[in-house]
């Protein structure tokens, strides 16, 4: 089959400049067709970089556009549902940015447009694509370490770019959404369960959290930790510890060459990670779903834990003041 998927951008944000929209661009199985933006120096900076066929000022033209089999969503946090559920409502696949949405509610109402509108929905958590991922799950079925007891994962950055949407409560800023999903999301992967029970902690600013930390447990014996944050120095790092061995895993979520270390009783182990290209993988296989009708690699199963977990945790900081 030599069809490719017609891809529209909703939003020329700055993840879909950098990598997706690159992504579409290089990918076997798909065409980067539309963008629509409100901005027109967005659009004519997007026509003069990438040359897309078609450039709209207002989101519902681009659905409108019936040569648009999918959609990529990289708007703020808070405007996902509105967009996903309009663009499910004319028949358009959609790859929504993570967090897929605001709460659980919201997760499920847009899954069920998709449904009702026979479209794939899959929230776009690219990490999962990469050799370091794959690496990951090959050492986690060997038996290596043993029976999991305790996962640690991070991911916080020093955010100086100000103003930033990130930071604006009404959009759905803050850290545990932006990154925070991405240690939630390794932890559920490495566990396959959701947890019993959760503690969080976080610090608040003019109305969304910069830093955040909680401790999840698990009726099978495992505690995890999570930590992300927009108030300090980069750290993008997990650690999975069981009865026979300890995995480190230095940044989890980027798909750069690295080293994974297994320390075990037969000493350290250093496991060779080779670089990927996580976006043109994740494309690959949403198009691959959408021109063969089946589901893609991460399911929306993924999406409502996480989201479910999320919404807790937000809960128990807001209660807290």
């Amino acid at each position: 089959m030599n069809k490719k998927v017609k891809w529209g951008v909703l939003g020329y944000a700055r993840i879909a400049k950098e990598h997706v929209i690159p992504a579409i661009m290089k990918s076997a199985n798909s065409e980067f067709y539309a963008v629509a933006s409100r901005d027109e120096e967005k659009l004519k900076s997007c026509r003069e970089q990438f040359g897309c066929e078609k450039t709209y000022k207002s989101y519902e033209e681009l659905l409108d556009d019936p040569e648009v089999d999918a959609v990529y969503i990289p708007l703020p946090n808070g405007l996902h549902k509105e967009w996903t559920i309009k663009a499910a409502q004319k028949g358009k696949h959609i790859l929504c940015e993570k967090p897929i949405a605001l709460n659980t509610d919201e997760c499920l109402e847009m899954i069920r447009a998709c449904e009702d509108n026979k479209v794939k929905l899959m929230e776009a958590f690219m990490y999962r694509y990469t050799k370091r991922t794959q690496k990951v799950w090959e050492i986690l079925e060997s038996g290596m370490i043993g029976d999991i007891k305790y996962i640690n994962s991070s991911f916080r950055f020093h955010l100086t770019r100000y103003p930033d949407v990130r930071l604006e409560p009404g959009l759905g800023g803050g850290s545990l959404y932006d990154v925070g999903c991405y240690p939630i999301n390794f932890i559920g992967m490495v566990t396959g369960q959701t947890p019993s029970s959760m503690s969080a902690e976080c610090v608040l600013n003019n109305g969304v959290d910069v830093i955040f930390s909680a401790v999840l447990k698990y009726d099978s014996g495992i505690i995890a930790t999570i930590n992300c944050g927009f108030n300090a120095f980069l750290r993008v790092f997990s650690e999975v510890v069981g009865t026979k061995g300890v995995m480190e895993i230095p940044d989890t979520f980027f798909d750069n060459a690295g080293i994974i270390t297994v320390n075990t009783a037969e000493g350290k182990k250093e496991i060779e990670v080779e670089a990927s290209e996580r976006y043109v993988l994740e494309v690959e296989d949403f198009a691959d779903a959408v021109l063969h009708d089946r589901k893609p690699l991460f399911s929306l199963d993924e999406t409502v834990r996480n989201m479910k977990i999320i919404d807790s945790l937000l809960e128990m900081v807001h209660k807290k003041g």
